[in-house]
């Protein structure tokens, strides 16, 4: 038996070397991560999908649409209901997920088609003319539109028709703009509303605030969390209006993405990771159908 000093310096030696293995093991599985390489093997075979070979899963979206998809107050550090979709699906694919802010919601679609991203995933309602463009995976809803007033609703809003001839905000680029544009052609011909548009959600409501508008118009989900974030200020004067699915945005010439996202939104259905993940966000009303 060796002297207890001895046996102390020992294990001492065998202590540092065994602790240098492990931090040379993880440097190197950065060094791979680094490099490209796929993270994990995930349970979807991407073999065949050129766009995940570089171990990532790149997504178009406009990250000012609380609940759907935002920053974190402060942070560039996106969350919502479908960041939290999309990166369960990915670990089905075994690839990580990078959101990246698009330049302009309006533009979105012809971001996609000319490659900017590999997808896009930004609360878009599926719609004939999106359709033609790109093809669109339904994943949640159908979600209509909502109307946003002062509390109290002082105007009496109950159909999209009560907004002829008044001040109404919207964003830019989405359906609710496409409705406005609908009515005035329409019910509203003889009276159109007058429709303010601006380039984020959130300047919308804020016009809205301050007095400049009498409504604003975004999707259901959203409407009601910017009433329940406005310390009593505003209400859902009414909903549900013309409801359609979100889709998931992919190119037409990419159908086996199409093919592997199809596969992993249908067992994250299937596990249970779907209807938790809407349940965290309060939006199991709008389970896909």
């Amino acid at each position: 038996m060796l002297p207890r000093s001895l046996r102390r310096y020992s294990l001492l030696v065998f202590v540092a070397l065994a602790l240098a293995a492990v931090l040379t093991f993880a440097a190197c599985k950065d060094d791979k991560k680094e490099a490209g390489e796929t993270p994990s093997a995930g349970e979807i075979d991407i073999s065949g999908v050129p766009e995940l070979q570089d171990g990532k899963l790149l997504i178009g979206s406009d990250i000012a649409y609380a609940p759907i998809e935002y920053y974190e107050e402060g942070t560039q550090n996106e969350t919502g209901m479908d960041v939290d979709l999309a990166r369960a699906m990915a670990e089905l694919l075994g690839v990580d997920v990078e959101f990246q802010q698009v330049a302009d919601f309006a533009g979105i679609v012809g971001d996609l088609k000319s490659k900017r991203y590999d997808i896009v995933m930004s609360a878009i309602s599926v719609t004939p003319e999106r359709e033609a463009e790109i093809d669109m995976l339904p994943y949640f809803g159908p979600v209509g539109t909502g109307i946003l007033t002062p509390t109290g609703n002082p105007n009496g809003f109950q159909s999209l028709e009560d907004l002829c001839g008044r001040k109404v905000a919207a964003q830019v680029g989405t359906y609710q703009v496409d409705q406005v544009t609908a009515l005035n052609e329409d019910a509203c011909k003889d009276n159109p509303i007058v429709l303010q548009t601006f380039p984020e959600n959130p300047a919308s409501v804020q016009e809205l605030l301050l007095g400049r508008v009498e409504a604003q118009l975004a999707d259901d989900p959203v409407v009601a969390y910017n009433a329940l974030n406005s310390d009593g200020d505003l209400e859902v004067a009414a909903d549900g209006f013309e409801a359609a699915p979100y889709g998931i945005g992919v190119r037409k010439d990419s159908p086996e993405l199409e093919a592997v996202l199809e596969e992993a939104l249908a067992k994250i259905r299937a596990n249970g990771t779907y209807d938790q993940i809407l349940e965290d966000w309060g939006q199991q009303e709008y389970a896909l159908q």
